[in-house]
């Protein structure tokens, strides 16, 4: 049998499609437990697959002449294109891939049969990271009867995620107890802050400490809320902690000091109380009237008076707390709300375009990764003489744009709704990322991610992915202050042909006072009239 008499996995999967569901109950529960068990299978065998990946690129490589210590470089990246992941989440199922294939067979069988899923082979394989290879192959031959890849009944069956570990954590201490207590001494230089979002303008913000440290803090944020709530304070307790916590760290009630908050919206939702929601850089969407009011400094009152083309009630724009607010007018297209901006001649990107890619990117613009942006990357070199502009310019994480310049990888710049990128990897892949639209962009310009118009080439396959980005640029020339970070935005916008415009707010968010945005020889108020 010759390797084209094999099935494919596409045609694995068109048969997959074709089976009908089950016509009761009971066969129903048993279609869903097969596909289960279909699921850990498909798991195990891209384990294989990775691991027989990363091994020919390792050869490659070598035949190239690349170092050593080098070889193996965006291996993790591409495994992570491939499964629509991001590059963080590649380097570590390219690491469980390898760590199950070599020194855990045992548990790598029981997710081929179905008996683990990923998550729990995972968490396996995390629990005994510390050990040695021959330590780790020992655990994973103790555990086998626990997780049934021999007797089918091991003690492992039915169990949760928690006493697998506990059941792992036994067994890798039972084999190297100094190795466990180190990596235990060792966390310690793990400890970190980390922000994410959450529902309705919410995030949440999350400190790794030592035990005794992190009991503290709680205890100290509880003791001060039970005062509270005792001397007559309505707040719930959770919320007393919360602000609590915001004004220790912070040094204000309000948390809102010397630091810039940007927001990205329309001129109409700014002035016009218009509902189109606006973008927070670093969280995402935000509702049109928590924009307003944050850049106004107020909070929420919920009653008669003014309100949006929502319904959102409104509070009163006279008010303020005292903050600046800087407006920093940014350009788009009609349509497709492709953004506009600048170009420069110098290598490095100036302050203004750094800000530009910024806005227009948002993320890190490799497709899947939503790393905040390190680094502004020109997508063509500048030693390949690609220049300085905004079109061949993108936001990217600092290790993507590692990965990015690999041998093999390569990018330019293609047409496309927005901004758009085509990443290509050693293997000939593609994949596309085009900039999300920025607020007020009408839903049928908002572009989807598609197959390359031409195909594939010859021996190789064609992926796209819309990724985090955000631009389209046609370009404004330079006026005076452009570039300089703490301008206000005095520049003049060059447009061959009328635009709709959006507005940037920039700067520390609080107060309202009266902006002005300098358009050409003339100032004129930000504000309506």
């Amino acid at each position: 049998m010759t390797s084209a008499d094999l099935p494919s996995i596409a045609d694995v999967s068109r048969s997959l499609l074709s089976v009908p569901v089950a016509a009761d109950g009971p066969g129903m529960i048993d279609q869903l437990r097969e596909l289960e068990d279909l699921k850990s299978l498909a798991a195990a065998k891209q384990a294989r697959i990775a691991v027989a990946f990363d091994l020919s690129q390792r050869r490659e490589q070598a035949a190239a002449g690349v170092p050593a210590k080098e070889q193996g470089t965006g291996v993790a990246a591409q495994v992570a294109l491939a499964r629509r992941e991001s590059p963080a989440r590649g380097g570590r199922l390219l690491g469980l891939a390898k760590a199950l294939t070599t020194e855990m067979p045992h548990t790598l069988a029981a997710l081929q049969s179905g008996q683990l899923n990923e998550w729990r082979a995972t968490l396996i394989v995390k629990e005994t990271a510390c050990l040695s290879a021959e330590d780790r192959c020992a655990v994973d031959e103790e555990l086998a009867a626990d997780t049934g890849t021999l007797s089918g009944t091991g003690s492992l069956a039915g169990a949760g995620d928690r006493a697998i570990l506990a059941t792992v954590r036994a067994a890798a201490y039972r084999r190297d107890p100094h190795s466990v207590a180190r990596r235990a001494n060792q966390a310690v230089n793990d400890r970190t802050v980390t922000l994410r979002p959450a529902p309705d303008t919410m995030a949440r913000l999350s400190a790794l400490l030592p035990v005794a440290q992190g009991v503290a803090v709680y205890a100290a944020l509880t003791r001060h809320a039970d005062t509270a709530r005792s001397n007559g304070d309505d707040r719930s307790r959770g919320a007393a902690m919360a602000d609590e916590l915001v004004q220790r760290i912070t040094g204000t009630p309000a948390g809102i000091s010397s630091i810039e908050v940007q927001l990205v919206m329309t001129d109409r939702t700014l002035f016009q109380a218009d509902s189109e929601p606006a973008r927070l850089a670093g969280y995402g969407i935000v509702p049109a009237h928590w924009a307003r009011q944050t850049i106004l400094g107020q909070q929420e009152h919920p009653g008669p008076g003014p309100a949006d083309s929502a319904g959102a009630p409104e509070t009163d724009v006279r008010a303020g707390s005292g903050t600046d607010v800087w407006l920093r007018r940014v350009f788009t297209a009609p349509g497709t709300g492709e953004l506009l901006a600048m170009d420069s001649k110098a290598r490095l990107f100036p302050p203004g375009l750094r800000r530009f890619l910024q806005v227009r990117d948002d993320t890190c613009r490799i497709p899947y990764c939503d790393a905040p942006i390190r680094h502004h990357d020109h997508i063509i070199p500048w030693h390949q003489d690609g220049p300085t502009t905004s079109t061949n310019g993108q936001g990217l994480c600092e290790a993507c744009n590692h990965t990015k310049e690999t041998p093999g990888f390569s990018a330019r710049p293609v047409p496309g709704p927005r901004h758009t990128v085509e990443l290509k990897t050693p293997t000939g892949h593609t994949y596309h990322s085009t900039a999300p639209p920025p607020p007020g962009t009408p839903a049928m310009s908002h572009g989807v991610a598609g197959m390359h118009p031409s195909g594939p080439p010859a021996g190789t396959a064609s992926t796209s992915a819309t990724g985090t980005a955000r631009d389209m640029a046609p370009r404004t020339a330079p006026g005076p202050g452009r570039g300089d970070p703490g301008s206000t935005m005095r520049e003049r916008a060059v447009c061959p042909s009328p635009k709709k415009h959006g507005v940037q707010v920039l700067g520390r968010v609080v107060p309202y006072r009266s902006l002005v945005v300098q358009r050409g020889p003339e100032a004129v108020p930000a504000a309506p009239p």
